[in-house]
């Protein structure tokens, strides 16, 4: 290939990568992957001098501003630093330093913290101002989201003007919280504790930083109205004044010694609390950095050390499926126990069938195995020259195997799930979607509390709800008799929720809050929609075929069927909002509104259409009858005269209903 399109499409794809992880917080390759691919590119730009640009990744930090944060120009430009892969680079890296600073250097040790860089402002010992790294030169003001990080001194011991610059990240057992917190809530998860750092810093809102429980370590003192002579002297500064500093920080002298610092960190890995993606080595004193200078885009004064992910033999004994609370079926491999980053591994995630199809997985396998983002481990690639014929092809249950119903997967996704509604495993995250404001809306009935209901069991369906008595509840820790009987008459009021809510709230896929309000108000009552085709659902407007099967499918369930019995014999409201239909004058008719009518507003122009047995649409297709357009109407009324569908107004609408 073309050495300058080769360059060009690299440095395409290291933007691509960057901007996932930087600004987006959505990373799709690991930080290995990545920094294989940013070597890789400085190797072609030093063997093609020519093709080499100021603007390539290699030389430019790369990130932006998100979007509601204003721009903070730093002072002292934030800058990465240069990764390195192997030991020998540490000892090169030694010598050049010797070699412009004499035989007595020092440097400092330290943890890679993998987080978010952050600038930290004080004047007069006060906290005046936070920013994001950016792209070294400009980034985001966080000043407020900062400030709910607990670990951050508002004020300093002394009244002095400096800036400092720290990591701030999430703690594992936090982000762990928070993925499952998510999973419950249907929300996408991050995929490591810095993903969710630094998502979490960059939100709009203070109080969701505030509820994520962020911390911080500094490692650098940026600037200082106080002279030091070391780096390590001013981190014990800066824990004087109050700040938590780098938990590792240690003074050698030799590439050796260097070596064997870095080698600790590595080996404590798996049981701190927090993610490190490294080791930085540092010169100590600052008039040598002074010396030193900077590129472009990193100081030549230090280097990180990245450990490559710590990957090991074992065999697979076999592989049982997980049901988690989503109902998403996963698959685990059992394995012979092996030692990896600092823990005893016994179990490796498999994600899914695809994953176990697409790296030939099978059970007696041996496989390599390593912790991604040093939590979770996972089996990364199949050692078939291990094979002795014994291995078996695994095959997902068609059942889920804690409750026994249908598991289905959904075209398109690689998740299979359980489809059972009173599944053990899946009925925690059932209740909670149930008990939410946008479907019951239980107040009081939060996570905690189902938490602490189904450990109690008190509940093991949601139609138990409805049997809870205040004398049972008020015995639970932290209840009590008043907040009993708030529960309890909370819940005999969400007896009385309109249809649509209670459709909303038995989480049937692919049906949210719009689509559960259309269903209830087109049929007389729950046991109408249970008997419902897929093609009487297709036409209701804005539901379709696809939805109208899935609604099908889980009212075929014979689990949903008990729980439904369940609900109506407990007094929970199912009766639908049907209209009444008039005449059929509209009948087999699709009417679509635009623009202002002069008297009618458009849910009484809806209603009377569907009084007459019409359909009233939110979109213009070949299908639509009428377009009815009042004043201001717009694109609907173009694409109905592109389309050829027949316009009227509202005078001709009068006549049609006289």
């Amino acid at each position: 290939m073309d050495a300058k399109k080769y360059i060009e499409e690299l440095r395409e794809k290291i933007r691509y990568y960057a901007t996932k992880y930087y600004d987006e917080d959505a990373p799709e390759i690991s930080d290995f992957e990545y920094d294989k691919l940013l070597q890789e590119l400085k190797y072609l730009e030093m063997m093609n001098p020519d093709l080499a640009t100021e603007d390539s990744p290699t030389k430019k930090v790369i990130g932006d501003v998100k979007e509601g944060f204003s721009e903070v120009v730093h002072e002292v430009p934030m800058l990465s630093l240069q990764d390195v892969f192997d030991k020998q680079a540490l000892y090169d890296f030694d010598a050049k330093m010797k070699e412009s600073l004499g035989e007595n250097v020092e440097y400092t040790v330290e943890t890679k913290i993998d987080g978010l860089s952050v600038s930290l402002e004080y004047v007069n010992g006060v906290f005046t101002r936070g920013s994001t790294r950016g792209n070294g030169m400009i980034g985001e003001d966080v000043t407020e989201n900062l400030k709910m990080i607990r670990s951050i001194p508002r004020e300093l011991k002394e009244k002095v003007t400096l800036e400092v610059r720290g990591e701030v990240y999430m703690p594992r057992a936090s982000f762990l919280a928070l993925n499952e917190a998510r999973e419950i809530e249907g929300k996408p998860l991050f995929a490591n504790p810095r993903n969710a750092a630094a998502g979490s810093l960059r939100q709009l809102d203070p109080q969701i930083v505030a509820e994520r429980n962020l911390d911080i370590f500094v490692f650098n003192l940026q600037k200082s109205e106080k002279t030091f002579e070391t780096h390590k002297e001013t981190l014990e500064y800066l824990e004087a004044q109050g700040f938590h500093i780098l938990p590792v920080c240690t003074v050698v002298k030799t590439a050796e010694e260097t070596e064997r610092e870095i080698d600790k960190i590595g080996e404590m890995r798996g049981s701190i609390s927090f993610d490190i993606d490294g080791a930085v080595v540092k010169v100590n004193d600052l008039a040598s950095r002074e010396k030193l200078g900077n590129t472009s885009k990193t100081p030549r004064w230090a280097v990180a050390y990245k450990y490559p992910p710590e990957k090991k033999p074992t065999k697979i004994k076999d592989i049982v499926i997980q049901v988690g609370r989503t109902g998403v079926l996963t698959p685990t491999a059992e394995l012979e126990t092996v030692r990896l980053a600092g823990t005893n591994v016994s179990r490796a995630t498999l994600h899914n069938e695809d994953y176990i199809r697409g790296k030939d997985i099978r059970i007696g396998d041996t496989v390599y195995v390593q912790k991604a983002g040093e939590i979770i481990p996972e089996v990364v690639a199949v050692i078939p020259e291990k094979r002795d014929g014994s291995e078996v092809v695994f095959e997902m249950p068609k059942v889920c195997p804690v409750c026994g119903s249908e598991v289905e997967r959904v075209e398109n996704e690689a998740a299979v799930r359980c489809t059972g509604i009173e599944c053990p495993a899946r009925l925690f995250r059932s209740i909670v979607h149930f008990a939410s404001r946008e479907a019951m809306d239980i107040d009081g009935l939060g996570p905690a509390l189902i938490e602490v209901l189904l450990k109690e069991g008190l509940i093991a369906n949601i139609a138990d709800i409805y049997s809870l008595k205040a004398e049972d509840v008020e015995k639970l820790d932290r209840m009590g008799k008043k907040s009993a009987e708030n529960l309890i008459n909370a819940i005999q009021k969400s007896k009385e929720n309109s249809l649509d809510k209670l459709i909303f709230g038995l989480g049937i896929r692919h049906i949210g809050k719009k689509a559960g309000k259309l269903i209830a108000e087109n049929f007389s009552d729950i046991d109408e929609i249970a008997s419902a085709s897929a093609e009487k659902f297709a036409n209701i407007a804005e539901i379709g075929l696809k939805m109208g099967e899935s609604i099908v499918k889980y009212f075929r369930s014979e689990q949903v069927k008990d729980t439904i019995e369940r609900l109506k014999k407990a007094g929970v409201n199912t009766k639908g909002g049907k209209k009444e239909i008039v005449d059929d004058r509209f009948a087999g008719m699709t009417f679509v509104l635009t623009g202002t009518l002069p008297t009618y507003t458009r849910q009484e122009a809806q209603e009377i259409i569907e009084g007459f047995g019409g359909k009233a649409s939110s979109s213009v297709s070949k299908k639509t009858t009428y377009v009815l357009a009042g004043e201001e109407a717009g694109s609907k009324l173009d694409k109905a005269n592109q389309l050829g569908v027949k316009v009227i107004d509202e005078a001709k609408f009068k006549k049609m209903i006289e």
